[in-house]
């Protein structure tokens, strides 16, 4: 079984993320609009984990609307290259390699939609450190991720909900299986208690899967 990568993956990554997640488009919206909140005139996001720049094309009125500046974060090559022929602006700019290398200038909104537990786990509570230290009073970093459940059964049963939902929106039988194995050692899920000690404030939740709000 090979471990799961992102590499040469940037052709097949808009559907394949759509079939797994299906929440995808909703909470790709939801952060857009949570965002706005967030987000002062002249304003600066990073969008962490770009891939193919869903995240950004949902705050391009946004851009338009309050003159904002984007700075796309992606380690692979490949997906920067769709996210450069996808959004197309001149108030966006891309960086190519690990997001937790990345030297972060003050802003008001950083989005992790899937990016944390993608990182090493004693990598996880540094960079979340680190871009708390470089945001801006009155914003936010909104991340959405996997997490680590300790809830006994009920955390039985959101793993459950999860495989129901990628079945359920076409997913193969087989293609899951071999993707949660082929995870294992790469994926590592994010500890509630991290994000709780950031007084993080959640506002999605579907199976496995959360979505929280930290703010400064």
């Amino acid at each position: 079984m090979k471990d799961w990568t992102f590499k040469g993956f940037s052709d097949d990554f808009d559907a394949h993320v759509r079939e797994q997640l299906p929440w995808y488009e909703f909470v790709t919206e939801s952060v857009a609009y949570i965002t706005r909140n967030y987000v002062p005139d002249s304003g600066y996001i990073y969008d962490i984990g770009c891939s193919t720049g869903n995240m950004s094309k949902a705050l391009l009125p946004l851009i338009d609307e309050r003159n904002v500046f984007i700075c796309a974060i992606d380690s692979d090559e490949q997906m920067l290259k769709h996210y450069e022929k996808n959004i197309q602006y001149p108030n966006v700019e891309t960086y190519c390699g690990f997001a937790q290398n990345f030297e972060y200038q003050k802003f008001d909104v950083a989005i992790l939609m899937l990016v944390t537990m993608f990182l090493p786990v004693s990598d996880q509570r540094f960079f979340i450190e680190n871009l708390y230290d470089q945001l801006t009073e009155g914003g936010a970093i909104i991340i959405v991720d996997k997490v680590c459940s300790d809830e006994g059964y009920f955390s039985t049963v959101m793993k459950r909900l999860t495989m129901y939902w990628k079945l359920k929106n076409g997913a193969k039988h087989e293609d899951i299986i071999n993707k949660e194995l082929s995870l294992s050692g790469i994926q590592r899920p994010l500890d509630s208690e991290l994000l709780a000690s950031f007084g993080a404030k959640q506002f999605f939740q579907l199976g496995e899967f959360k979505g929280w709000v930290i703010e400064k």
